[in-house]
């Protein structure tokens, strides 16, 4: 007969939903204070072009067609994803295998244009 392998519950303070999101946000806000102001727009402007199209996107495919080179670190990815998201331009479109080479298949969010950006543009 098999037994169910118990873990006792976490210490107390190592695991933080809301300590995880305040670094996330801080981690983010860093990323973008930092980025290269002409990465910045060229990657928002690649962001509203791919979220107009309507069809399922990563950062890859940014890269892909010329949009915009790869940023000189990674987070700004992130910073620039999160603030289309916020700002309504794109919705997470669930998650996939990266088609990015620097980053070995990983997976990566995918996003899409929201129905009222894509309404608002047309």
């Amino acid at each position: 007969m098999t037994e169910q392998l118990q873990f006792p519950e976490p210490v107390q303070g190592t695991v933080s939903a809301a300590a995880g999101e305040t670094a996330k946000r801080d981690g983010i806000a860093r990323a973008a204070a930092n980025t290269p102001p002409d990465w910045a727009t060229a990657c928002r402007a690649a962001i509203e072009l791919m979220a107009r199209r309507g069809l399922p996107f990563q950062a890859a495919d940014l890269i892909a067609e010329g949009l915009v080179d790869e940023p000189d670190h990674s987070a700004r990815w992130g910073a620039a994803f999160m603030a289309a998201a916020k700002a309504g331009v794109i919705e997470h479109a669930g998650v996939v295998q990266s088609r990015r080479a620097t980053v070995h298949r990983s997976l990566c969010r995918q996003w899409t244009g929201t129905a009222s950006y894509r309404k608002a543009v047309a």
